[in-house]
């Protein structure tokens, strides 16, 4: 018996590595860990920009109207069903472990999916969390853009009559002049993400 199986051996463990292959093919962008200034052919690839918005109120707001604060910035969509909603959580035990010091931050959630989340969505969803916490709305161009400046990859997945939107998950910090500082990642803790953004704030 040993023999066929010795035989057959250099074959299930190909089997096993083409089916390796296809489960990584079809992990997608969802929390995937890749550090925002990755050199791109040698090129180091600038994080952030200039952007215009909606906000959860309706009011259209440009990126300058956040300089003075610390801005922590995430892309998702209110029907996200896990990274999300887990990530306003700790984005909100985050304010809440800074205490005093919140007032000089300021987080904004980006949605991906502004056909379905309009300001008054964003805005009762982002109540289940933090109030201080800011939705950011607009048309598909502007989330385009928006998404682009941050590195952020996204793709609408259909699944029958419904769709969501796969994404890439990070935390991008921006320093009160504008000028980008650093990321986190969404798992963070908001007593790591306090500590972090407190030595950030130390330095500055």
């Amino acid at each position: 018996m040993k023999g066929p199986l010795l035989k057959r051996a250099p074959g299930l463990l190909l089997a096993g590595a083409v089916m390796l292959a296809i489960l990584a093919a079809l992990w997608v962008f969802h929390e995937r860990r890749v550090a925002p200034n990755t050199p791109v052919n040698g090129i180091a690839q600038a994080i952030g920009g200039p952007f215009a918005l909606t906000d959860d109120h309706g009011k259209r707001v440009t990126d300058r109207d956040f300089r003075g604060k610390w801005l922590l910035i995430f892309f998702g969509y209110t029907h996200c069903p896990d990274v999300c909603p887990t990530t306003l959580s700790n984005l909100a035990d985050t304010l809440a472990e800074l205490g005093k010091a919140a007032d000089r931050v300021q987080i904004l959630f980006v949605t991906l999916d502004p056909e379905r989340d309009t300001p008054k969505v964003l805005l009762d969803y982002i109540a289940a969390f933090d109030s201080r916490i800011i939705g950011l709305t607009g048309s598909p161009e502007d989330i385009a853009t928006t998404a682009t400046a941050y590195h952020v990859k996204y793709a609408k997945t259909q699944q029958g009559d419904d769709y969501f939107v796969d994404h890439s998950a990070l935390i991008h910090v921006l320093r009160p002049d504008g000028s980008y500082a650093t990321f986190m990642f969404t798992d963070a803790s908001g007593l790591q993400m306090a500590k972090r953004l407190r030595e950030l704030m130390a330095g500055s």
